[in-house]
Formats: structure tokens, sequence, C-alpha cells
């Protein structure tokens, strides 16, 4: 595409030769003939200057810094539009429509238009499968299954019977759909007993689920995921979890059964949840925090365990640092008000 053509997509506008052809997106530091790059931050002005990208995306009011004979696209966010501009530069692949010899389709199944089934992978029986969708080598798709348009099951997805998806759900390598929730009740002879787990899973549409992830389904109900959610690799969701629209959350977090994460929230990653938890649209969770069960996250930016304001956090932090130093100036402090107590003992 042109950079004319490019600028016109992400809303921003051409400082220098708009006429000419990028193929690809590339770093700053590895661009070159036919590449573009984007540079949002100040301090990265001098190496963009000596990039060999044929275009750049730049900052508003970067073109006097950065122009000359360069093609520049100068746009409010360059991190998006170079995101925008990846989207068509390099879209997904998709395989031809193909059942391939070694799947297995079940004669009950339904298959929309343009639908690839590779390799050793198995559809069952009331299975639906959208227009478009690509399921890679060695996924299974359960009885019952409702499956989108558009969607990519990467390979060794499997969805278990009854679960739900919506349009353009990206479910990467080794995502777990609808297992079993972890529920036991245990009887007075210490025994554990299975609560029941036939509840169902629904993910709406633009979900992407990272590798090795797993949502639970419901015990009695549903566990839900909104629409645009981002879910990162090792992610566990417990049954009949609530989240929201839109919501990111980072790798190696765990969420326990019930919770409920609001629309737009922010989770880092290692984040635990214990049960029937809510945070609350527009609250972000660091990294490593616990979130104790029960426990209503407010908007605003949290941290720690047990989970506590950002600020406060800091403070706490700052303090524990000092607590080696406090030690010995108690330790010296006491030792003083001894020998004080001593020499007043010793007075007639």
């Amino acid at each position: 595409m042109s950079v004319a053509e490019l600028a016109a997509l992400v809303g921003g506008h051409v400082s220098g030769d708009g006429g000419v052809r990028v193929r690809r997106v590339a770093s700053l530091g590895a661009a070159g003939e036919g590449d573009v790059a984007f540079v949002e931050d100040v301090k990265l002005f001098d190496a963009a200057r000596s990039c060999r990208a044929s275009c750049l995306i730049a900052p508003e009011g970067a073109g006097a810094s950065l122009g000359g004979a360069r093609s520049l696209i100068e746009a409010a966010r360059p991190k998006l539009a170079f995101a925008l501009v990846a989207e068509v530069l390099h879209p997904p692949q998709k395989f031809p429509a193909q059942i391939h010899p070694t799947a297995s389709v079940a004669e009950g199944a339904l298959l929309g238009e343009g639908v690839y089934v590779g390799a050793g992978s198995v559809v069952g029986e009331g299975a639906s499968l959208g227009a478009g969708t690509q399921v890679h080598p060695n996924c299974f798709v359960g009885r019952g299954v409702s499956v989108g348009c558009d969607c990519v099951l990467r390979p060794n997805v499997v969805l278990y019977e009854g679960v739900t998806l919506g349009d353009r759900v990206v479910l990467h390598a080794g995502v777990a759909v609808g297992a079993d929730g972890f529920g036991y009740v245990r009887d007075a002879s210490g025994v554990y007993h299975k609560f029941p787990q036939v509840g169902t899973v629904r993910i709406d549409d633009d979900v992407e689920v990272g590798a090795n992830s797993c949502i639970d389904r419901g015990a009695l109900g549903e566990t839900h995921i909104g629409r645009g959610t981002k879910i990162d690799n090792l992610v566990q969701v417990g049954h009949n979890v609530e989240i929201g629209e839109r919501v990111v959350i980072a790798a190696q977090t765990g969420i326990s059964g019930s919770t409920v994460i609001e629309s737009d929230a922010v989770i880092g990653g290692q984040v635990g949840f214990g049960d029937h938890a809510r945070v609350q649209s527009g609250a972000v969770i660091g990294s490593q925090a616990g979130v104790l069960p029960g426990k209503i996250v407010r908007p605003g930016v949290w941290w720690g365990t047990p989970i506590q304001p950002l600020e406060e956090y800091k403070r706490l932090n700052a303090l524990w640092g000092r607590l080696p130093r406090m030690r010995e100036e108690i330790r010296e402090l006491k030792r003083q008000v001894k020998g004080l107590i001593e020499r007043l003992g010793e007075q007639p």
C-alpha cells in the first residue's frame, strides 16, 4: 500500500512523499526499504533519524524533526496507528476450505461456507462451525458446540460439549473451554463428592485467549466472557466467572469461581482472585496482587497482597524496606534506656 493510503486508514497526515509503497512493518532498528516503523517517544528520535524504513509513523508535529526526504505519517497515537497498519499489511493466514482426510466430522455437524478442519481434528455430533472458521490440526469440538463465523482454533484446542463461541474468536494452542469447575463437597467421613458441573461457557465476539489457558464451565449456570476481552497465556478462569467487555488479563492469573470482572478492567500478570470477588469497571490491578474472597475492587490502581490502593502499597513497601534499620535503632534505644535506668538506680 502507499503511504497516503495508510495515512487515510489511520486518520493521520503525510509529510513527504505519499506515493512511497510499503510492504511490511518492522522495528526501528531492523527496518529497511519497503518497511514501515513507528516512534512515539522523543528519546528515540535520534534512532528514528537513522532508521532506514521507507516510512515512519510519528507523533503529530514531529515532521520538522524527522522529515526531510523521508515519508512520514503523523498520527495522534503512533503505536495504535502502527497496529492498524500491521493488521492490513499482515492479515492472518487462512487455509482454503477443506476437511482434511484424517479429520473426523460427525454426520450431524453443520459447517458453514469456507470452513477449514485440519488433520486429526474431531467435530462432534450437533456441533456447528460458522462461515470462514478455521479449525487447526488436532482440535476437539465437542457435541453441541456452537462456533461463530471467522473464528480461529489453533492446534490442540478443546471445546467441551455445549459451549458457545461468538464471531471472530481466536483460541491459541492448548486452550480448553468447558472443563468441569473445581467444586467438591465433603461428607462427615471426610470423603469429597463432586458438586454438579452441568453449566456451560459462553464467549462473545472478538475475544482472544492465549495458549494453554483454561475456562471452566459453570456449575449450574454459565461462565461468560464479554465482547472484545483479551486473555493472555496460562490464565485460569473458574466456574461461573463473569468477565465483561474489553477486559485485559495478563498471563498466569487465576480467577476463582463466581468472581465478576466488569468491563474495561485491566488485570496484571500472576494476580490471584478469591471466590465471589468483584472488580468494578475502571479498576487496574498490578502484577502478583492478591484479591481476597468477596472483595470489591473499586476504580483506581491497586497492588499488593492483600490488595490495596497503589499509593498505600508504595508507602507500606517503603516502610518494609526500612524495617532492618528500624530494628537496629530500637535495639539501640532499648540499650540506652536500660543504661539510664541502671544509672538512676545507683543514685542515693
